[in-house]
């Protein structure tokens, strides 16, 4: 008898059990299933906005319809577990189309604030007054020289201005304030051909700069911006002295996703960078961007190295390097305006790249970099982004740079 009951109340628990799976199973199933009718048979459900027209053509300068435009060369995510390149490199995943006037402008603006604060702010305070007399004059004077501009700009600003203007329109701070602008946008337009990689194959690009400048920096932001217009990049680890100078480089390298060329450390730069540039001949790359030692430039030692890289960059492709990029750190003012004479009394400098002008209120020293070596600014370093590096353009540069002045806009 108790042996029955016992059978009895397995199977009633075992009832029990099936029952209990067979009810959660329902329950997923209706989950599942469509909430209503037109769900069931398919059909989308009613909405009362318009339907979105579809764009037939794609926009200028963007991708075409339909597709995902990717970098040539490969991925560019930079490696796993460094989360402000990976957001970087979320933002730069698509090639965009070059910056509009308004957006250089404000990038500019932003970049210059320090310098706004700096003698822009006292050349406001001048011509704010409501009598200029000759007293002005003097104070104008005096505000350009001790200016991170240059003593050779400040001449050249404060006579256009003095010896530019009529007595009556020096009473008129507006037509002072474009008159240097005007100046001002005179000295940046340096006279100079625009960079020409068409035609060479690769193109050699030799970046010159003392340690601290931002030279790494720079070269792996280079590097990022034309693999995403579609270049085939190689980079150079010619700074074969400093410490951790190459890893720093190929850390650069790994977030564009672009090869790099290194030697031994210590070792001799010139064979990195011959076989750097044969690399890039044989393996048809589009630009090899090469680094260069940076210790200080009064050591006759780093510029006969310099001038060996040189001959050594013609012997691995006749006519290289094509052009010559000296790294210049806005904070240091007047200092950089030094550095640079002393690499161009030895080297052909071609091009000059301003870093950290966001950080500094000297942003002003462009114009004495311009004004005394008659060298053409490439690009400016307004942010710590990738797209903060920005093609060096006179116009929105004096626009944002005096934008807090009267006189209107730039002449």
């Amino acid at each position: 008898m108790q042996t029955e009951l016992l059978e009895l109340a397995l199977a009633i628990v075992g009832i029990a059990l099936i029952m209990v799976v067979l009810r959660r199973a329902s329950a997923k199933s209706k989950q599942r299933a469509p909430a209503n009718v037109r769900e069931r048979l398919g059909v989308e459900p009613e909405t009362s906005a318009k339907p979105k027209r579809e764009r037939k053509r794609p926009r200028p300068g963007g991708p075409a319809a339909g597709r995902r435009p990717q970098p040539a060369g490969g991925d560019a995510t930079p490696p796993a577990g460094d989360a402000e390149a990976e957001a970087e490199a979320a933002a730069e995943a698509e090639p965009k189309a070059p910056p509009t006037d308004a957006e250089a402008r404000e990038a500019y603006k932003a970049g210059l604030a320090k310098t706004r604060g700096g003698f822009v702010a006292r050349l406001g305070k001048l011509f704010g007054r409501k009598k200029i007399d000759a007293q002005t004059l003097d104070e104008l004077e005096e505000v350009l020289f001790t200016a991170d501009i240059g003593p050779r700009a400040a001449d050249r600003i404060f006579q256009a201005v003095k010896g530019g203007l009529s007595k009556d329109e020096l009473d008129d701070a507006d037509k002072i304030w474009t008159r240097i602008r005007a100046t001002s946008k005179a000295i940046l337009s340096v006279d100079a051909p625009p960079v020409a990689m068409a035609g060479k194959l690769p193109f050699v690009l030799l970046v010159l700069g003392v340690n601290g400048v931002g030279k790494t920096t720079t070269i792996g932001k280079l590097a990022q911006k034309w693999k995403l217009e579609g270049k085939k990049i190689l980079l150079a680890a010619g700074d074969t002295y400093r410490a951790a100078a190459t890893e720093q480089l190929e850390v650069w390298a790994d977030r564009a996703a672009v090869p790099i060329v290194r030697g031994k450390q210590n070792g001799d730069p010139s064979s990195v960078i011959f076989d750097a540039i044969k690399k890039g001949v044989d393996e048809a790359f589009d630009i090899v961007i090469c680094d260069t030692a940076g210790r200080l430039h009064s050591n006759a030692g780093l510029m006969d190295e310099l001038k060996k890289l040189r001959r050594v960059a013609d012997k691995a492709m006749t006519g290289a390097p094509h052009e010559t990029w000296m790294v210049l750190d806005a904070t240091t003012g007047q200092n950089a305006i030094s550095q640079a004479k002393t690499f161009k009394a030895d080297m052909e400098i071609t091009g000059i790249v301003l870093t950290k002008l966001d950080g500094s209120a000297k942003g002003g020293v462009v114009l004495g970099i311009c004004d005394e070596l008659k060298v053409p600014v490439r690009f400016v370093g307004v942010g710590e982004k990738i797209g903060d590096l920005r093609p060096f353009d006179p116009a929105a540069f004096v626009e944002a740079l005096y934008s807090d002045a009267g006189g209107g806009e730039a002449a």
